[in-house]
């Protein structure tokens, strides 16, 4: 009987076909390095990678990188510039972090360059920072997606007005946008309306969830309040083109194997709402 269940389950996933190709962001296994980025990928059976430039070296190698896609047979699809707080000394200055990392995501042969907006106190980056990104669009070709961040609050306020030109890309001039879910949840943002107003200015989606509670979670998909399911769902009817990266984070993770655990769910997750089941496109042509 667990034969005929297996072959039957197996059966319903071979009739499913992904639309979207869901990747592995390195930042999910932070602080570990990017090579057990790339360990957990292949082992949980992600399509590829998002690979977040951090003080780990090979996380800003283009021959380490490279070696590591030949080790793993995984692409890397995306590659997150250095623009975290966290990694203010990496690569310099703030144009310099945007331009190395087009430099590495073109060597490696990834699409897009994640970027997060400015912080106020960057002067003239955060003050040219859109016409600059279009720039460097122009001249390089590279899809610069800009993130999706949030207020940051103080007893329930906005206690200052952290980026320029804003925290939300949405209304500003970008070409490339990446949403991010626990972002918005702190935001409390719609992510499936958004998903909409944006259109093709969407390039590029962090799967996580999130509560509106001043908490960067970056929770497995269904632990928070976002439109998760319907986003996604609306990705794969809409027939996106872009690239899922999960960005759950696992530095809660206390049990052996947990993290590939809570890794493994998230893809299953995307996968089941990202897909069509083949049998049920055939009726509706």
């Amino acid at each position: 009987m667990q034969r005929r269940n297996e072959e039957g389950s197996d059966m319903e996933d071979q009739q499913r076909v992904p639309r979207v190709p869901v990747t592995l962001s390195s930042a999910s296994v932070y602080p570990l390095t990017v090579h057990d980025a790339f360990a957990i990928a292949k082992d949980v059976g992600y399509d590829g990678l998002e690979v977040l430039v951090t003080g780990n070296q090979a996380s800003q190698s283009a021959t380490a990188l490279m070696a590591l896609m030949d080790k793993y047979q995984l692409p890397i699809m995306a590659i997150h510039a250095p623009t975290l707080l966290l990694t203010q000394q990496v690569w310099g200055s703030a144009w310099a972090k945007i331009e190395r990392s087009v430099i590495l995501a073109k060597a490696v042969g990834a699409s897009v360059v994640v970027a997060h907006p400015p912080f106020r106190w960057q002067g003239n980056y955060a003050e040219g920072f859109v016409e600059g990104v279009r720039r460097l669009t122009d001249s390089t070709g590279m899809k610069i997606a800009v993130e999706n961040m949030y207020p940051w609050r103080s007893r329930g306020r906005e206690s200052s007005k952290m980026y320029l030109p804003h925290w939300n890309p949405v209304p500003e001039d970008y070409r490339h946008v990446t949403w991010d879910f626990s972002h918005a949840a702190i935001a409390a943002m719609n992510s499936r309306q958004v998903f909409e107003d944006l259109g093709d200015r969407l390039t590029h989606v962090h799967l996580c969830d999130g509560l509106d509670n001043g908490k960067d979670e970056h929770l497995v998909p269904g632990l928070g309040t976002q439109p998760v399911v319907e986003s996604l769902n609306f990705l794969r009817d809409s027939q996106w083109d872009g690239v899922v990266a999960v960005e759950v984070s696992t530095r809660k993770a206390r049990q052996a194997g947990q993290k590939e655990e809570w890794l493994g769910q998230t893809l299953e997750f995307a996968r089941q709402h990202l897909s069509i089941n083949q049998d049920s496109e055939r009726v509706t042509k």
